[in-house]
């Protein structure tokens, strides 16, 4: 298969307004059915070898929902091989969000309450899921193309972890916003701005540098590579980054982008990701202080006799 096929926002953006609502249900599920940790690692998706899951979760029981973006499918399943599935394909949000419960009722999961959920930071928040008939687009080849774009993208991140021998984030699929992402941290704590809300205080608590992918959003409608370090250093949008690659001032700081397009018609798609990755990272670390050489790593190796 082609490396980086296209996905072109415009050709399918009402069905990823819709899929990304049903990943935002399935989330909630996520968020209340696993253990805390630092900086909600536990709440992002992570892949697997036909969609995308929640991993296992719960005590009694533990289960795990996985959607399968082959057979358009949500399973829900338990240690115990209790299992109820529904197909997402003609549905609303509304539709999928009732199904869901109704399979968490038939495997014996009790005690998740997502009646009432609604979308996180899209522009409908004030409306519950269980009210939304109007996402309700799904076409199976968008959505089997963004499950295939995800699975490269997500092979090159993993690729780009490996060369970080700090503190890592696994890397993972947030349903809140869509994107794959793994992102490096500091020690340095960061003291939070007045006002912040508790989301964003637990995930930016470190100095962070984040890489990842994201479709693209009507405020950005293509899809894209991106890095941004936080708190941002000074200077940081007046470095360099490799052709192609350029600073985006979005929300009162910068992304370093790389547009999937661009990214796709380089000699080497994957070198010139890496690279990209690479650059804005060194940016962003070596003017915030950190010691970018100390916490490199060679093809994911710390073994001193193996590194010589």
């Amino acid at each position: 298969m082609e490396l980086f096929p296209p996905i072109p926002y415009a050709g399918w953006s009402d069905t990823l307004a819709t899929v990304h609502r049903f990943a935002q249900v399935v989330g909630r599920v996520r968020l209340l059915a696993s253990p805390r940790r630092n900086h909600w690692w536990n709440v992002p998706f992570h892949l697997a070898g036909r969609g995308i899951t929640t991993r296992p979760m719960g005590l009694a029981p533990t289960f795990t929902v996985d959607l399968d973006l082959l057979d358009h499918r949500v399973d829900v399943s338990t240690v115990e091989g209790r299992r109820a599935s529904f197909g997402m394909t003609g549905r609303s949000v509304a539709s999928f969000h009732a199904e869901l419960q109704r399979a968490l009722a038939a495997v014996g999961v009790r005690g998740v309450d997502i009646a009432g959920a609604r979308p996180f930071d899209l522009p409908d928040a004030d409306r519950p899921f269980a009210e939304d008939t109007e996402h309700a687009s799904y076409d199976t080849a968008a959505v089997t193309r963004y499950w295939q774009v995800l699975s490269q993208v997500n092979l090159v991140l993993e690729e780009f972890a490996g060369r970080f021998s700090g503190k890592t984030s696994p890397v993972h699929h947030f349903w809140h916003t869509f994107d794959l992402a793994v992102t490096r941290f500091s020690d340095r704590v960061v003291p939070p701005a007045e006002g912040t809300d508790p989301v964003t205080r637990e995930a930016y608590s470190r100095e962070v540098v984040s890489s990842g992918f994201w479709f693209g959003d009507p405020s950005f409608p293509e899809p894209a590579f991106y890095s941004y370090t936080a708190p941002e250093p000074a200077g940081l949008a007046e470095a360099d980054l490799p052709s192609g690659g350029y600073w985006l001032e979005r929300r009162g700081s910068h992304l370093a982008v790389l547009p999937y397009d661009t990214a796709r018609s380089a000699d080497d798609p994957r070198e010139a990701v890496l690279a990209f990755f690479e650059a804005a990272y060194r940016t962003g670390a070596t003017r915030a202080g950190w010691d970018v050489e100390g916490l490199a790593c060679r093809d994911g190796v710390t073994d001193p006799v193996l590194r010589g």
